[in-house]
């Protein structure tokens, strides 16, 4: 007999209404098992030296561990994990990290700094999308193996192909691309892909895990819902044993399932269903402002998009204010650079506002009286659509003919990252607390042919300006913390005029418990999300 708790308990995967018929009214969810309801769709793999977006950066750092991790108090600062210590040579081009002993992954193995230099060689050899943040230290799959090496089992040496910051270093291996895999586990699984070449085991870690953080992956199935169980050798000392994440995507549907005890968190309520809940005391409600952006994004390779005077003629007539107030209110504000608030060198410019005139006058300079037919992608969760309904109808107004084109997040991300798409609403999550993390995603673009080593975000839209990447390397590149933080000020101010990338709004993000679920924490980063404090009384 299939009952409630088994559907919440066993590993196999049930469509979402097949799930929510067999629920009782008002029958709470296990006191051992965390139910929570939020968008999955964006989710392509668990991989951590593969996923690249939100979802899969904060599930995949409640499984995997890394060398160190933003302190959750000030992000400024980094906390050892699987690193016990560090130092840098003189030279800044050698670092030297001693590796805890006491750690283990889920299989009971203990971590080892072989593990370490493997995983990062395995980042780098993998290319994929978030390899250009370890990268960008000199690695290719040629010489990483030379530069990371394990010297004993707790004591790993990289060295880095130009002297660099330590802080710097630190935060990019803080990214889930410094995720450290178990090795032997890796190689066991190994397979060679479509060309014949090695995948790392790549093919099993996309719906499998082997990490040493506080859970491992049970089941996955894609838009449906995903388990996670407690790593018995791992850190987390509650109470619950399994986390089973549920793909709902509808807010109002959220509300009602967390009132009716059918779930324990949700984490995508809109402004409307927050503002019930906060009218109210049935419910905890944890907020942090996080440090991901609202983007449309130009493809280059569109004629019409390619001219400087169209991008601020869009820019122009949008209605950033009308925008934050009528549909995100509470979970959104107007932002408008590409470092969000809260990061080191963040500027408070709000340079834009709508004006029909100025924009249609920048049109008609551009080339275009009688405006253009261009498509935009976007998001189906809302408040993506109702967003894109609005920028619609701002384009209108000036002569630009917009389709919208709907569809699940990870549909529009993989066809951005074809560089299929013509315009595009999406949102963009930092990867590390550095002003570099941004500038790399939204400025540095050193090749843009269309199978280059590296493909950060403005390489999607095949946007390239020199000039503009030599101004992010040095920012990256400079010692002086004040000079440096004065130099990504400028650059963002360049970047909002001279770029393809028209920033619209900051994310507030809120999740809603259960009055009996303490512990949940978001932070600025969706690799700062965390269960491992979770408890239910």
């Amino acid at each position: 007999m299939i009952t409630r708790r088994n559907v919440l308990i066993g590993g196999a995967s049930i469509p979402l209404l097949t799930f929510l018929g067999m629920m009782e009214a008002r029958a709470d969810t296990p006191k051992d098992v965390l139910v929570v309801a939020m968008p999955l769709d964006n989710l392509t793999s668990l991989d951590p030296h593969e996923s690249f977006e939100g979802t899969g950066s904060e599930l995949c750092s409640n499984i995997y561990q890394r060398l160190v991790a933003p302190n959750r108090q000030d992000p400024s600062k980094l906390d050892p994990i699987l690193a016990e210590s560090w130092e840098a040579d003189a030279d800044g081009k050698v670092f030297t990290f001693k590796i805890r002993q006491d750690a283990k992954f889920a299989t009971g193995n203990p971590v080892t700094a072989e593990d370490v230099a493997f995983s990062l060689h395995r980042v780098v050899s993998m290319s994929k999308g978030p390899a250009f943040i370890i990268n960008q230290f000199g690695y290719d799959a040629d010489n990483v193996q030379k530069m990371i090496v394990a010297e004993d089992p707790t004591t790993l040496k990289i060295t880095t192909g130009r002297p660099v910051a330590i802080a710097f270093l630190l935060y990019c291996l803080s990214h889930t691309a410094g995720s450290i895999v178990e090795k032997k586990v890796a190689l066991e699984k190994q397979i060679n892909d479509k060309d014949g070449k090695p995948d790392w085991g790549n093919e099993f870690m996309r719906k499998n895990s082997a990490g040493s953080g506080s859970f491992k992956l049970i089941s996955w199935k894609p838009s449906e819902n995903l388990v996670l169980e407690v790593n018995p050798h791992g850190d987390y000392k509650g109470n619950i044993k399994r986390i089973m994440f549920l793909h709902v995507t509808d807010p109002a549907t959220q509300l009602l399932m967390l009132e009716k005890g059918d779930v324990d968190v949700v984490r995508n309520l809109g402004t409307e269903q927050l503002q019930t809940v906060l009218a109210g005391d049935k419910f905890n409600v944890v907020e942090t402002a996080m440090a991901s952006t609202t983007i449309v994004s130009l493809n280059q390779k569109v004629e019409a998009l390619r001219n400087p005077k169209v991008w601020q003629a869009i820019r122009w007539a949008i209605d950033y204010e009308g925008i934050q107030k009528n549909i995100v209110p509470l979970t959104y504000k107007v932002h408008q650079t590409f470092l969000p608030e809260g990061f080191p060198g963040a500027i408070p410019d709000m340079p834009y506002k709508q004006d029909l005139k100025k924009a249609k006058e920048l049109l008609t300079e551009a080339g275009y009286p009688d405006g253009f037919d261009v498509s935009m992608d976007h998001y189906a969760v809302q408040p993506v659509p109702d967003i894109a309904q609005v920028i619609q109808a701002n384009l209108a107004e000036i002569g630009i003919r917009l389709k919208l084109l709907s569809a699940e997040n990870r549909q529009v991300l993989t066809k951005m990252r074809a560089r299929e798409h013509e315009m595009a609403l999406t949102a963009w999550a930092s990867d590390y607390y550095d002003p570099h993390s941004e500038a790399t995603a939204f400025v540095i673009n050193e090749d843009n042919s269309d199978n280059p080593k590296n493909k950060p975000f403005c390489w999607r839209s095949s946007w390239q300006n020199e000039e503009m990447n030599k101004k992010a390397i040095a920012a990256r590149d400079e010692k002086d913390p004040a000079t440096r933080i004065k130099m990504y000020e400028e650059l963002q101010r360049d970047h909002y005029v001279n770029s393809p990338f028209i920033f619209l709004l900051q994310r507030n993000l809120f999740a809603v418990t259960n009055k009996n679920v303490e512990g949940v924490y978001l932070g600025a980063l969706s690799t700062s999300h965390s269960y491992k404090d979770v408890v239910k009384k």
